[in-house]
């Protein structure tokens, strides 16, 4: 958090200058009620005590000047900080490899983004400022006490072991449960999350109270440790209160004996009484921002952890920071994977592929075969556990994964939109493009006729994940996208298999037009849509099984005609 205040230092410089200002000024009305006790008692004139008003009132107005100006300076000075936090989490997340979100749930790294940063947010904004003033005003509290009585200042400061002994071991157990408490909101951010992201499933299934029921009992965890802290946090609030005004009990006791002796005056024991009340109003507040501050670290592991994660796909070999346009020759060389989640299982063995420059491959085969794997191998989402994968005879590990993706495009079964106007969507695979390339891109993909017919054209907003479009008009807009991205290695995740005939008559003619001049692999599910490859790839428990072209597999009578006459028996499309 220190070096994320740096940039801010300047204005925190001013806000710590204003801070000593009315800290200090803070200091003075305590001598200045000591005088005007001791002219009261003294029977001193009237003329004196009305300017010692006039100057404490004088007092009183500076310090909220400056009180004002720190409370601005700290707290727009902590809003930048978390500010900068939150996005430099956003950027961590957005920067870990795809093996991080098999194992991080979307809900989460949501929670951690907001509800862990807010946490944070009000420790560096108000927080920061209280502890500093109340800090400062303890410390000169007590240096003005040890001048006034050194004796006075030991009997009310008898209290201050105590409360340092239970204020540390408060501390260390409200870190711990303030973790638990983030973690289990988290849980619960994660269970609402994906119970509104698949809220037509739960429809479809009239799970509504079951999901209900599920979050409930999440928020019912989170409460159970909150109201736990809390309870914790009272009994200590109290402990601490205790302690002050039995030292202030211990002073009247102590003082008035003094006062009575001769000792010390009506004044002067009235300021130190004072005094102490600033100092005990003051270690109450700490006790209650260090409480603040405990909760604020559990936060904090969660949010830092995210930060000091790294991607481990490593470049190996010269840092690139751009990619020359390769020819688009792919070459699988034994290469064996497993998913991070799930290490004991082989997805992928000595698996041999290779692929020519603009030549149409589909791989087909069982579910679970592969398939879908070999494409997240090309995009570098994972690397290999073993053998090698290159491009143009270059390893991919010796690539950097984005400038390596500029080249892929991809066109899934289920294209992701996003909460944008069309012409944004078209964009996302061009940023630069101007209107007139995201239109003739448009065009190519038959999705310009539908575009215009909308009311708002190419401004019209598509709604979360598309929802506004129908699913040959998203494919469109998806295929319009990459288009605009013109890539030399294009990845079909079967990109007609949901769609209506003249939606898919239509998504078709324009894969054909994208594929033309492009090395093209086509994860095929549905095997109609593999007749057109110059090569089928039969994938079978992670290894090929056969290659050859849709007619010589089906003669050879293989594993391709049994997946082929189960697809496909009765409908004629076999044969």
């Amino acid at each position: 958090m220190l070096a994320l205040a740096r940039p801010e230092l300047p204005r925190l410089s001013i806000a710590t200058f204003a801070l000593l200002i009315s800290s200090g000024m803070s200091l003075a009305y305590p001598q200045a009620i000591r005088y005007m006790v001791d002219s009261v008692v003294s029977g001193e004139s009237p003329l004196s005590l009305d300017t010692t008003a006039l100057i404490l009132v004088g007092v009183f107005g500076l310090q909220s000047i400056f009180a004002t100006l720190r409370g601005w300076l700290f707290t727009a000075a902590g809003e930048r900080i978390v500010a900068t936090l939150r996005s430099r989490v956003f950027d961590a997340i957005l920067g870990q490899e795809i093996g991080f979100f098999d194992v991080r749930r979307t809900g989460e790294l949501t929670n951690r983004l907001s509800a862990d940063t807010a946490v944070l947010q009000n420790t560096v904004t108000v927080n920061v400022s209280m502890a500093l003033r109340q800090s400062l005003g303890a410390l000169g509290g007590i240096i003005m006490l040890l001048v006034m009585s050194p004796r006075l200042t030991g009997v009310a400061m008898a209290f201050v072991p105590l409360g340092v002994l239970v204020s540390a071991f408060y501390g260390r157990w409200l870190r711990r449960i303030s973790a638990q408490v983030q973690d289990a909101l988290a849980a619960a951010s994660t269970i609402a999350q994906e119970s509104i992201a698949g809220v037509r499933t739960v429809r479809s299934f009239a799970r509504e109270r079951y999901e209900s029921e599920r979050y409930d009992k999440a928020i019912d965890h989170s409460y159970e440790l909150a109201a736990k802290r809390a309870l914790y946090y009272g009994g200590f609030s109290g402990m601490m209160g205790f302690f002050g005004y039995g030292a202030v009990g211990l002073i009247v006791w102590y003082g008035g004996r003094q006062v009575a002796a001769g000792t010390i005056t009506v004044g002067e024991l009235t300021a130190f009484l004072l005094y102490t009340g600033l100092v005990a109003v003051s270690f109450g507040s700490l006790a209650s921002l260090y409480g603040d501050f405990m909760r604020a670290i559990g936060a904090s592991e969660r949010v830092f952890e995210l930060l000091d994660a790294t991607e481990s796909l490593e470049l190996q070999g010269a840092d690139e920071s751009d990619l020359p346009r390769p020819d688009g020759a792919i070459r699988f060389d034994n290469v064996g994977f497993e998913y991070p989640s799930r290490p004991d299982v082989a997805v992928l063995r000595d698996f041999n592929l290779s692929i020519e420059p603009g030549e149409v491959v589909a791989l087909v085969g069982p579910s679970g075969a592969g398939k879908s794997t070999v494409a997240s191998l090309i995009y570098r989402f994972y690397d290999p556990s073993s053998g090698r994968i290159t491009l143009d005879g270059r390893d991919l590990t010796s690539m950097p994964p984005r400038a390596l993706r500029e080249h892929i495009g991809a066109v899934m079964q289920e294209p992701v939109l996003f909460a944008a106007s069309v012409e944004e969507n078209i964009r996302y695979g061009k940023p630069t493009a101007s209107l007139d390339e995201v239109r003739a891109a448009a065009r190519t993909a038959n999705a310009a006729q539908f575009i215009e017919d909308m009311p708002d054209g190419y401004d019209t907003v598509v709604g979360e994940r598309g929802v506004r479009l129908s699913g040959g008009q998203k494919q469109r807009v998806a295929i319009a996208r990459a288009v605009l991205k013109n890539p030399v290695v294009l990845i079909l995740d079967e990109a007609t298999s949901a769609l209506d005939a003249e939606s898919e008559s239509l998504v078709q003619e324009a894969l054909e037009r994208l594929m033309r001049d492009r090395t093209t692999l086509i994860i095929a599910h549905r095997l109609s849509t593999v007749r057109t490859a110059d090569r089928v790839v039969v994938l079978d428990q992670g290894s090929v099984s056969e290659t050859g072209s849709h007619d010589e597999l089906y003669a050879a009578r293989g594993l391709y005609h049994q997946l082929v006459e189960r697809q496909f028996m009765g409908s004629g499309l076999a044969s």
